[in-house]
């Protein structure tokens, strides 16, 4: 059940269990006086008429009776015991009030008629279940639209805190102008964590492009130096793949830096997508078995979607270079009649749980079986995609192996928002 049904129930059966508490009292309270004032007045009665009777002999005219038909047979026990007492009775001639008292051998009495009287007493409880209902029926909708208020800034807090965790981290809840109450408190906290995260991330961030860039001249100068090396010479064959591996990873980083800036825009046009499938296969110099273009006629031109050809190579080839590494051969790639699916396939060991449920975290490679590397080819893949506007899903197949699902956006689609914040994976 929804919060605001909640509160609106708690209302509603705080509004009843009031009203219904009230009506008691008060029912009784008026039933009590009332049955008070008869008892006195039946008193009054019997006293006035037992002069009376004391002097006359006769009770005509004094409102009492000598040896009523129908008094109650407690009062009547109660007198024939020589005591006064007052009884409520409802008897055939309705509800009234009795005094009696002895006179000789003879009981008097006197019935006070209390017909009207409870009659009274019954439209004043269906007033107040008329007043009950009337306030359950105000004080519903007050409840309700006041837990509709409530539920709609949790719904706001929520959804901020979604877009936070999605890496929105510009994204603010801004309770100002609203009542200052626990709700407004969470927001603050959520507001202030995001605040601290982006400033933490954003120091993160810089570090990272700033010793890429500072790497970047050295490195170059290793570049240079180690063309001079002997090219038969085998310590310098190690030293110039160890250069390429570091000079990599520093040109993997000032591409991760980019995409965490948000600068990356891409250049979409239509395009062919197996060839371009095919060109980021020859790239990478690695075996490969590309299966052709489902439904495509023979002749027939491949397949166009709209995307960015570089960094849809990018992307392949890292996928790509991610099975060879990490998987087990063969390695498969295919693409969508459509052309815009491409799954990329290895029979290793498949992801491990970590990267399934996490997605790729940089500089962690996930089990130790899946081989080496700096966990940045999965990252890069993953941001690049996002700069696409497409969806890149990571999977293990049933019969074994890793299985990676790019899937290219149905059009160009809208302009990318130049505020938006920086990406996260």
């Amino acid at each position: 059940m929804a919060l605001r049904w909640r509160i609106a129930a708690l209302v509603a059966a705080a509004t009843c269990a009031v009203a219904a508490a009230v009506g008691v009292l008060v029912h009784h309270a008026s039933r009590d006086r009332e049955l008070s004032q008869a008892r006195d007045a039946a008193r009054t009665t019997l006293d006035r008429a037992a002069v009376t009777y004391a002097r006359t002999g006769a009770v005509q005219g004094s409102g009492a009776a000598l040896d009523a038909p129908g008094l109650p047979a407690g009062l009547r026990g109660l007198v024939a015991k020589g005591h006064r007492g007052t009884e409520f009775a409802s008897g055939p001639g309705g509800p009234a009030m009795w005094a009696a008292r002895p006179a000789g051998d003879r009981v008097l009495s006197v019935r006070v008629d209390m017909g009207q009287t409870i009659r009274d007493l019954s439209a004043l409880d269906a007033n107040i279940l008329l007043a009950g209902l009337v306030t359950t029926a105000v004080v519903l909708p007050l409840g309700v639209v006041t837990a509709e208020r409530m539920g709609r800034r949790l719904r706001i807090a929520a959804g901020t805190a979604r877009r936070i965790a999605a890496g929105d981290l510009d994204a603010r809840i801004s309770a100002a102008g609203r009542p200052h109450d626990e709700i407004a408190e969470i927001s603050g906290a959520v507001d202030s964590m995001a605040a601290a995260l982006q400033e933490r991330l954003r120091s993160e961030q810089r570090f990272t492009a700033d010793v890429a860039h500072e790497l970047r001249t050295p490195l170059m100068g290793l570049v240079t130096a180690a063309e001079l090396l002997p090219p038969d010479d085998e310590a310098a064959g190690y030293v110039r793949d160890r250069i390429r591996v570091l000079s990599t990873l520093v040109e993997d980083l000032l591409e991760i830096s980019r995409l965490d800036a948000g600068v990356e825009r891409a250049d979409l046009a239509p395009c062919p997508v197996a060839p371009l499938v095919e060109e980021a296969v020859a790239r990478t110099a690695l075996p490969v078995e590309v299966r052709p273009e489902k439904g495509a006629g023979d002749g027939g031109e491949a397949a166009r979607v709209w995307t960015d050809p570089r960094r849809l190579e990018r992307i392949v080839a890292n996928l790509i270079v991610n099975a060879h590494r990490h998987g087990s051969p063969p390695v498969e790639v295919a693409v969508a009649a459509d052309g815009r699916t491409v799954t990329v396939r290895d029979h290793g060991r498949g992801y491990p749980d970590a990267l399934l449920k996490e997605g790729p975290q940089r500089f962690r490679t996930g089990a130790r079986e899946r081989g080496r590397g700096h966990g940045l080819g999965l990252t890069i893949a993953l941001g690049q995609a996002q700069v696409l506007g497409a969806a890149l899903e990571f999977g293990n197949a049933p019969d074994g192996g890793a299985v990676a699902v790019l899937r290219l956006p149905d059009g160009p689609g809208p302009d990318p928002d130049p505020d938006q914040g920086p990406i996260h994976d």
